[in-house]
Parts: C-alpha cells; structure tokens; sequence
C-alpha cells in the first residue's frame, strides 16, 4: 500500500520541511493550505523531484468545510497514513495577558482547536483499523509554558496540547503515534524570520532567540513518527528546564 501524509498548513517553513522529508521518504504527499500559488510551486519542486504530489486550496479557518476537504484528500490518496498539522491564523498572535480578550482568543478557536478536531474524527478511524498512523504537529514553545506579553494564540495552544495529549494516550496502543513539536526559536525562511532580522538590523529590541532550521525540525517529527519513543518534543532542547 502506498503511504501518504496530508500537510494542513504548507506555509513557508516547517510545514512545507515536512512534505520535503516525507515525500523524500517516499510518501505521497497532499499540500493543503489558503493560497493555491504557494501549493503549487512547491508541487512542482516535489515533483521534479520524484514526488506523487497533490494540491488542495482550503481555508483552514472554515471547519464547516472538513467533510467536503477530507473527501476531496480520499479522491487523491485514500485516507492518508500520517497528518501534519501545523497552520497560524492571521492577525495578531501575540498580547500581554492583561490586555487578552475572549474575542481575541474566540476568533483563533477554529483555525487552532476546531478544524484539528474535525481532521482527527475523520481520519483517525481508518488509521486504528490499519493499526498504523499518525497525527503531528508543530508549534511555538510558549504552548508549554506561558510567558510575559507572549499570551493570545498560546493560550489555545496550550489546549490543543491537552487535547493532543489525550488522544496520544488513547491511541498508543492501536498503532496510531501524536507526536508534537514545541519550538521556542525564530525558523529559517518564514515571515517571523525575516521580521526579526530586519527590526535587529534597524536596531530595535528583539528577543535573544535561537534560529532553527526547518529541514531539521521535519527530521524530528520524522524521527518521532518512526521511532515511536516519545510524544513531545521540545526546540531547543532544555529551553523548558528550570
């Protein structure tokens, strides 16, 4: 059987590191994200590359459409054998605590909690039936631990951790492997990257933070998916120690 892996969120960085690595593994791989251009550039690199690759436009945000998005993914490669999920909702991410409102946070539950769920209750059957699967994602470390003016989408985050948490538990013994990825440093080759440098070359205060390659953070998961000896990671590693 042909293994496949579906990329809900192929933006600029790891998402698209992720269908990189698994298509070099030799996965079918299905792009999903808004923008049709960006998916298809990066299906023609895969697949002169070699790469079985397919491009299905979707708005993330709007959970209403699953069914009809996880029909048009069963049309391209069945159920998929891995899921990767890992989109960012527009607009501001990011807030002190004290200025955080439930619209703020009401807003970003679809993108961050809902649509994962809905993805997970239509995919996840097939895989305990296979006895083989699994769901990954990649996120920023202040899911793990709340920092000052670093509240917003965190605060979700942190419950789509709980919740992937759960389900890794219930699911271990069926074959099926949550891995998550909790990255606490700027990622090559993304709009945060190169926000950062430009505010640091303009002399404006920016966080001490780490760079991270995006090829190497696909590799975790990767490792994480195969190896199947751990649930969550964290980038850098001991940036959560103390």
């Amino acid at each position: 059987m042909t293994r496949s892996i579906a990329v809900f969120g192929t933006g600029p960085g790891v998402g698209q590191a992720v269908a990189r690595r698994y298509g070099k593994e030799g996965y079918e791989v299905v792009l999903v994200a808004r923008r049709r251009e960006p998916l298809d550039a990066l299906a023609r690199e895969l697949t002169d590359g070699g790469v079985t690759t397919h491009v299905v436009a979707a708005d993330l945000a709007r959970t209403g459409d699953v069914p009809a998005l996880a029909e048009r993914i069963r049309a391209s490669v069945g159920d998929p054998t891995a899921f990767y999920y890992g989109p960012v909702p527009g607009g501001q991410m990011f807030v002190p605590a004290v200025d955080l409102t439930p619209e703020l946070l009401q807003e970003r539950v679809p993108i961050t909690l809902d649509t994962l769920l809905a993805l997970v209750r239509e995919f996840l059957p097939a895989m305990v039936e296979r006895g083989d699967g699994a769901v990954l994602t990649a996120q920023g470390a202040a899911a793990v631990r709340g920092r000052p003016n670093m509240s917003g989408w965190p605060t979700l985050l942190a419950a789509q951790r709980n919740y992937l948490q759960s389900l890794a538990a219930e699911v271990a013994g069926k074959g099926v492997h949550v891995g998550a990825l909790y990255i606490g440093a700027r990622i090559a080759g993304t709009p945060f990257e190169a926000d950062y440098e430009r505010r640091r070359a303009q002399g404006e205060p920016v966080p001490d933070m780490p760079a991270a390659d995006p090829a190497e953070l696909a590799g975790i998961l990767w490792d994480m998916h195969t190896r199947r000896d751990r649930h969550e990671a964290v980038v850098p590693a001991g940036l959560l120690d103390g």
